[in-house]
């Protein structure tokens, strides 16, 4: 996610809090821009986690198994 669409969220957000009310259309483009968000955090962390690996006190390691 760029720069641009982070300061968008955190513009309307701002507004938000300041007690503005939000247009619908700005309410529907705050979700979109949240869920954009929140999808490439969550990529973001799994690629983390696809590279950890767990080392045994005997050295030897094995990747972090995916939860069910």
């Amino acid at each position: 996610m760029d720069q641009k669409k982070i300061d968008r969220i955190n513009e309307l957000a701002r507004r938000m809090k300041a007690g503005e009310t939000l247009t619908p259309e700005e309410l529907s483009e705050r979700d979109a821009l949240r869920r954009e968000y929140i999808a490439d955090v969550k990529a973001s962390l799994t690629g983390q986690l696809d590279n950890t690996y767990i080392v045994e006190p005997d050295g030897t390691k094995h990747k972090l198994p995916k939860k069910k």
